[in-house]
C-alpha cells in the first residue's frame, strides 16, 4: 500500500470531541496523514451529546436546508486553495452547496472529492437539497448503509461511486473501563439501551418490561415517552464519551445486557452501538441482521434476537449463566481487536480504496 505520509487532507467534519467525525480525523492522523481540519458545526462543551440548536435552525432543516452556522462554505474554499490537498474530506455535507463543490474542483482538479456518511442519505429525513444536488460532485462516497450503494439509491442522484464501510470503533473511548464505587451505583443494571428515541425500540423495551424485566434507557428525545411501567427506567439523559470521563462506555460496562436494536427510519443492518458494546468488552444482544452475523458469530460473540419472544427467553437465560455471557462478551471484544473494527483500521481501508483508483 502507497505511504500514507505523503497524503494531504482537508478534513471538514464535527469537530466536537464526542463526535466520530473526531475519531475519524484523528484516525487520518493516526496514518500519519498531513490533516487541516475545520469544524462544520459548533464546537460545544457539555453533557448532552449535542450542540443546543434555535427554532430558526430546525424550521430551516423541516424545509430542506442546514444552516451555515460556520460559514464553513467560505472557509473551506479558501483553505483548501492554500493547501492543494490530495484528498476534501467532506463528512456528509448538508450545508456543502454545490457552487461550492465546484468551486472546489476548480480550484484543486487533481484532489479526490470525499463525502462520508454514517446515515441513510436515500432517505429525504437524514439530507438536505444541497446534498441531493451536490452528491453528483463527489468522486467518491463512503456509506455504513451497504444499500446506499444500490443502483437506484444514490448512484440515481449522480454518485459517480459509492463504497459501503462498516460501521467502526474509538480505542480512545470503547474500551473495558473501571468504575468507582459511585458510578456503579447509579450506573449498574441488569438489561440496559443507551440511544435515542424511536418508537419501535420504546414498544420493545416496554414489552420487556412488562414481562417482569427491567430496563434502563439513557438517550436523547425520551422526554414525551412515560408509560407509567416500574419495570421501564427512563433516565432521559444521554450518557456521552468525553476526554475527561468515558460515561457511555462506563455505562456500557455498567451494564450486564446491552440491548442494539436497529433504527427503523435509517434502515439500519448495522449501528455504531454494533461496534461499540463489543469493543467496551461487554455483553451484546441486538437484533439479527446479514451484517451483525458477518461481524460478530452468533452465540459465540454476539447474540442476536429475531422476535420479542426469543429475546425475552434469551435475557432470562443469560442472566442467569454469567460465565457464558462474560465469555461472549470477551469474545466480542477480541473480534473488534483481531480485525481491526477501529477507526483507525476502517481510516486505512477507506484510503486503500482512494489510492486504488
Amino acid at each position: 500500500m502507497t505511504d500514507l505520509s505523503i497524503l494531504s487532507m482537508l478534513f471538514i467534519g464535527d469537530l466536537n470531541d464526542y463526535s466520530k467525525g473526531y475519531s475519524r480525523l484523528c484516525a487520518a492522523r493516526e496514518l500519519d496523514v498531513s490533516v487541516e481540519a475545520l469544524s462544520s458545526i459548533p464546537v460545544q462543551s457539555g453533557d448532552t451529546g449535542y450542540a443546543e440548536i434555535s427554532n430558526f435552525f430546525k424550521l430551516a432543516w423541516k424545509l430542506g436546508f442546514q444552516l451555515d452556522l460556520e460559514k464553513i462554505n467560505k472557509r473551506m474554499v479558501q483553505k483548501a486553495e492554500e493547501l492543494n490537498p490530495d484528498i476534501i474530506w467532506i463528512e456528509k455535507g448538508n450545508m456543502i452547496w454545490p457552487g461550492t463543490l465546484r468551486k472546489l474542483r476548480s480550484l484543486c482538479p487533481d484532489a479526490h472529492l470525499v463525502s462520508y456518511t454514517d446515515d441513510d442519505m436515500f432517505n429525504s429525513l437524514n439530507r438536505t437539497w444541497a446534498y441531493r444536488w451536490g452528491v453528483k460532485h463527489y468522486d467518491t462516497v463512503f456509506t455504513t448503509k451497504s444499500y446506499n450503494a444500490n443502483p437506484d439509491e444514490l448512484p440515481s442522484f449522480g454518485a459517480r461511486r459509492v463504497v459501503m464501510v462498516d460501521k467502526a470503533y474509538d480505542p480512545a473511548h470503547h474500551r473495558p473501563v473501571e468504575l468507582t464505587p459511585e458510578e456503579h451505583d447509579w450506573l449498574d443494571d441488569d438489561v440496559g439501551f443507551i440511544g435515542s428515541f424511536e418508537q419501535p425500540r420504546a414498544d420493545d423495551m416496554l414489552y420487556l418490561a412488562q414481562q417482569g424485566i427491567r430496563v434502563r434507557v439513557w438517550g436523547n428525545g425520551w422526554d414525551l415517552f412515560d408509560p407509567q411501567e416500574p419495570n421501564l427506567i427512563i433516565e432521559r439523559r444521554a450518557l456521552v464519551n468525553t476526554n475527561n470521563n468515558p460515561l457511555y462506555s462506563k455505562g456500557i460496562c455498567a451494564t450486564k445486557i446491552n440491548l442494539a436494536f436497529l433504527r427503523k427510519a435509517n434502515r439500519d443492518l448495522q449501528t455504531d452501538r454494533s461496534i461499540e458494546i463489543p469493543a467496551c468488552g461487554a455483553f451484546m444482544m441486538a437484533e439479527y441482521s446479514d451484517e451483525h452475523a458477518a461481524l460478530f458469530e452468533e452465540d459465540k460473540e454476539a447474540v442476536y434476537f429475531r422476535s420479542r419472544t426469543e429475546l425475552v427467553e434469551k435475557i432470562r437465560y443469560y442472566l442467569d449463566h454469567d460465565d457464558e455471557r462474560n465469555s461472549i462478551a470477551s469474545a466480542g471484544r477480541a473480534r473488534c481487536l483481531d480485525h481491526d473494527y477501529s477507526q483507525k483500521g476502517r481510516m486505512k481501508f477507506m484510503l486503500g480504496k482512494l489510492i486504488d483508483t
